[in-house]
Parts: structure tokens; sequence; C-alpha cells
């Protein structure tokens, strides 16, 4: 049976050295550290993810700058916020919750932010440097992914990793940390042949397709680290993977669950990223 790789426990680890180094710079250095978020409309998921934010800001110490758009909110005018908010000495980091009204062009809106402020990582500039391997900051999914791998003590190098999906978000940069740490990366996805003989040759395995219990225990190599990315609602209301666990944990030596696995990591890397995009702003 898999170890549960526990991805509330490492998040609070990473949150409480953030909150720590946050008091540090504030009482040594006078730093004060701010992250903007901006939310157009009312998508309830993006409201839920939002408060998340606000709360893991309190958690740290950072400032929280919450601007709430009507769903009517032109392109133009969101422009003109993330203009004011790129020159605002107090915002070290500018967060647009995705995803937009379809009247807004999602790529201009990232293209506008500062690479220096965009602790999403998404912006082309961001994206480039994590591909040479020179980046300040990491998107933060796959970052709170390596995170998780880290926390089982499991060598990245020469290890065979397989993820499943090729977002922007998740699966390239996803590829693109694994292979920085000498892994050997195949990335599947929708149009792949043989993706059975190739998930079963994973030492670590990163699913993240977004379809329910998609990856079942036959397709896993025993012993492999399994890390699921998706968050599936099932019919009778359920939260899943897009890992059928049950089969998953009895072949895999770590595992993570859903929920409670790589969720609660990718808030706690955005605090990392906006600390770090804070340090690099005051010269330290």
């Amino acid at each position: 049976m898999a170890q549960i790789i526990n991805g509330k426990e490492v998040s609070a680890s990473v949150r409480k050295a953030v909150a720590e180094e946050t008091a540090q710079l504030r009482d040594s250095r006078g730093l004060k550290v701010g992250l903007a978020v901006v939310i157009v409309g009312n998508n309830p998921a993006s409201r839920v993810y939002v408060n998340n934010k606000k709360k893991a800001c309190e958690e740290v110490g950072f400032q929280s700058f919450e601007y709430a758009l009507d769903e009517n909110t032109t392109e133009e005018q969101l422009l003109d916020l993330v203009n004011v908010l790129n020159r605002d000495v107090r915002v070290n980091g500018i967060l647009v919750q995705l995803p937009l009204p379809k009247h807004i062009n999602e790529t201009a809106i990232i293209n506008a932010i500062s690479p220096e402020k965009d602790v999403d990582a998404f912006h082309p500039v961001n994206v480039g440097k994590i591909m040479i391997g020179d980046y300040s900051f990491l998107p933060c999914t796959p970052a709170g992914v390596m995170e998780l791998i880290a926390s089982t003590g499991t060598e990245i190098s020469g290890k065979t990793c397989v993820v499943i999906g090729r977002s922007n978000i998740v699966g390239k940069p996803m590829a693109m940390l694994l292979l920085h740490k000498s892994g050997t990366v195949t990335i599947c996805h929708s149009k792949t042949q043989n993706l059975k003989e190739i998930c079963q040759r994973a030492d670590i395995l990163v699913v993240a397709v977004g379809r329910a219990n998609f990856v079942t225990g036959d397709m896993i190599k025993p012993g492999a680290v399994v890390i699921d990315v998706g968050m599936n609602r099932l019919e009778n209301g359920k939260l899943c993977g897009d890992v059928e666990f049950e089969s998953a944990e009895k072949v895999a030596s770590y595992i993570t669950p859903v929920p409670g696995g790589v969720g609660p990591m990718t808030i706690s890397m955005l605090m990392r990223n906006t600390l770090t995009a804070a340090k690099q702003q005051a010269g330290i």
C-alpha cells in the first residue's frame, strides 16, 4: 500500500517558512509584501479561490488588495487597472483570476502584467525563463508538485517521468521542471498512442488531464510515485482526482489524495512567489 503524501502538511511548512521570512524582513528592513488579486464577474469557483488567497495572505503577513470587477468590465478597463497595479509600489505581485469573461482576451491581460510582478509565472518572459532554467518564479501548481515529490525523498535524476497533460499552466512547465532535475520526461496527451504502456514505465507519474479516475492501478508501475493534479466532481457530488485512488494506492509507493494533495500547495507556492517578487523589487 502506498504512503499518502499529505499536501496539507507540506503546504503548512511552506507557509510557515514564508511567514517567518516575511516577519523578519518587515522587522529588519521595514519591507511590507503586497499581493493584488483581480476577479472579474461572479464565477463561484473563482470566488472561493480568491477568498482562499486572501486568507493565505493574512496567514503569512502579506497585505492583500482585492479588486472585484463587474462581469461587464471591458478589456480596456481591465488593462487600465493592470497598468495602475504595475506602477503601484505597494503591490509586489499581481494575479488576475482566470477564467475571464469571454469578451476579454486572457492572453492580452497576462501579457500586460509586469513580468516582475507576474507571480503566476504565465507571462511569456517568465515562461521563457523556465524553459532555459533561469527563473525567479515557477507556475504555482507545478512548483507545488515538485515540493510534494521532494517531501518523499525521491531522487528525480535519472528517473523515468511521465506527465499526462500538456496545458500551459501545468503539463508543459511540469515537464520542464522534471527535466531541470535530470528526469527523463515523456509528455502524454489526447493523441498519445499506447498510453498504458508508457505509464507502466514511469517511476514518477504526474496526471493533469481533468478527467475523473482516468488513470487506473493497472496503468501504474509498482513502486511509482503518483501525483494527481486533477480535481473533478462526480455526479454524487464527491470530489475525485484524475487517478482512480483505490486501485492506484495498492500499486504506488507514494500517492497524493484528492482533496488534500496538490490543491493546498498551489496557494502556498503563490505566497512564496510573492515574497520572492518583493525581495527582488527591494534589491534583497
